[in-house]
């Protein structure tokens, strides 16, 4: 169970100024406990922090930043339940996808405690020209600076990891805004921080009204910032930064193709996972389905009968597969998007229906091309189906979206596979699975509206990181 109430973190130190945030049990919509809310005041201290930190920071022995790391991996492990049950209250995960994303957070940790001792450089030669005779160069990384960070509501803890750990392993201070809906799983990562010997400053865990957190965006203290959450909000963000680098992992509509010759079991059960789990509130979750015409009829009647068969309720049931949705207005809007298809023509193979913050796992077929459910994120349980005869069609069918995340395709073709990966407009192919997956280590992230830059641990910390070129002239 939650705590009556949370601190934020200022400067590494818990303060309870207020109870201002009221955090509810997303299933039963009731208030599970309150959090303290940083004002502009407390922002502007915690960035004056982690600006005097950057200088401890940056020369804090790798090895050092490794042994916090490791620590930090050696508390969730022993917090692990306390994490994933405050997860599933304050985010109505199903308690099994929040276990999931408990090892998820310590795996983040772990790879960035080994990356923490591994940040090196590379010697240049210079001798390309006459004039360059007799010279040495070389190059290293250093710390960029105070970093700002803010996290969605969808992965409370692994995507703040994805965030934190990197800055720790390059030696950076930072000061982090978790999304209001969900402040929990960030203000354990601060405590189980506070028990370590991070400079003073070296981070601050703030929830705050994004009416008052303005300083996370602009303050030129701050000399990178790292946003990942709605790409209405994320572009809006990145005009108002200033010089400062920005990284955004923002939204998609992930389409996966299912060519013929699948083994069409295995295609339909990774499908489903890819579609539903988390209540399908993911930015790779599969929103749109694409098959063979040749197994379009098989797909069509499995896939419905494996949606129509998932377990909805009370994500504190380990028997549960589909949860709430992070708010009745969410579910409310995705639900208004299936009504809109099926007054348009749609058929509706599964689900449909909406209770509160309650929507049934939905698939759809035969949805008009311009439709809201296809053309914007779902961001939901909810996925459409339709089929193809031409493979590189339904290449250009993916690639007719303003986002591009993730893509998978179930296929044997290595053919097939290799123009996938040379046409398919996104920031990561996945072959023989869903576009779903994805492993803490390797670079993360979209084009057009689904971002800028990369997660994985290594990726960002070469955003959180600067060349710093050393030239040696030997006169003899």
């Amino acid at each position: 169970m939650l705590q009556a109430s949370y601190p934020y973190y200022l400067a590494n130190e818990a303060q309870a100024p207020n109870q201002d945030l009221a955090v509810t049990d997303k299933f039963s919509g009731e208030v599970a406990t309150r959090v303290a809310m940083a004002d502009a005041a407390a922002i502007d201290q915690a960035i004056a922090a982690a600006d005097a930190a950057a200088e401890p920071m940056r020369k804090m022995p790798a090895y050092k930043r490794q042994e916090i790391l490791n620590y930090c991996v050696k508390r969730f492990e022993e917090r692990a339940e306390e994490l994933a049950v405050a997860l599933c209250i304050e985010a109505g995960k199903p308690i099994k996808d929040a276990r999931g994303e408990v090892v998820r957070l310590i795996d983040t940790f772990r790879i960035a405690a080994e990356e923490a001792v591994r940040i090196g450089g590379e010697v240049v030669p210079m001798d390309i020209t006459p004039r360059a005779e007799g010279y040495t160069g070389m190059w290293k990384r250093v710390p960029i600076g105070p970093c700002s960070f803010i996290s969605p509501f969808n992965f409370p803890l692994n995507l703040a990891a994805h965030k934190v750990a990197p800055a720790i392993a390059a030696g950076c201070p930072f000061i982090l805004k978790p999304a209001s809906l969900t402040p929990i799983g960030a203000i354990i990562i601060g405590e189980i921080l506070a028990e370590t010997d991070l400079p003073k400053g070296a981070f601050s865990v703030l929830p705050c009204h994004r009416d008052g957190a303005d300083l996370f965006t602009t303050d030129d203290r701050l000399k990178l910032l790292s946003f990942t959450g709605s790409p209405d909000v994320g572009w809006q963000l990145k005009a108002k930064a200033g010089k400062k680098p920005v990284v955004l992992e923002l939204g998609g509509n992930a389409a996966c193709i299912v060519d013929e010759g699948t083994d069409i079991d295995d295609a339909v059960a990774r499908i489903v996972f890819g579609a539903y789990y988390q209540s399908g509130q993911s930015c790779i979750s599969v929103q749109r389905i694409m098959v063979h015409e040749a197994h379009y009829d098989e797909v069509r009647e499995k896939l419905a009968a494996a949606v129509n068969a998932l377990v909805s309720g009370d994500p504190k049931d380990e028997n549960t597969f589909i949860g709430p949705m992070i708010s009745e207005k969410e579910a409310t809007r995705l639900h208004n998007w299936v009504l809109e298809a099926k007054a348009a023509g749609a058929t509706v193979l599964a689900g449909g229906e909406r209770d509160g913050a309650m929507l049934q796992a939905t698939l759809l077929a035969d949805v008009a091309p311009d439709l809201n459910v296809n053309t914007q994120e779902a961001f939901g349980p909810v996925a459409i189906l339709s089929k193809f005869s031409d493979f590189d069609a339904a290449l250009e069918e993916v690639n007719n979206s303003d986002f591009g995340l993730q893509a998978g395709i179930f296929t044997r073709d290595i053919y097939k596979i290799q123009k996938a990966w040379d046409e398919l407009e996104v920031g990561g192919v996945v072959i023989g699975d869903v576009p779903s997956w994805r492993v803490d280590h390797m670079p993360y992230g979209g084009v057009k509206d689904s971002g800028l830059g990369r997660e994985g641990v290594r990726y960002a910390i070469e955003d959180m990181t600067e060349l710093r070129m050393l030239v040696v002239r030997n006169p003899n």
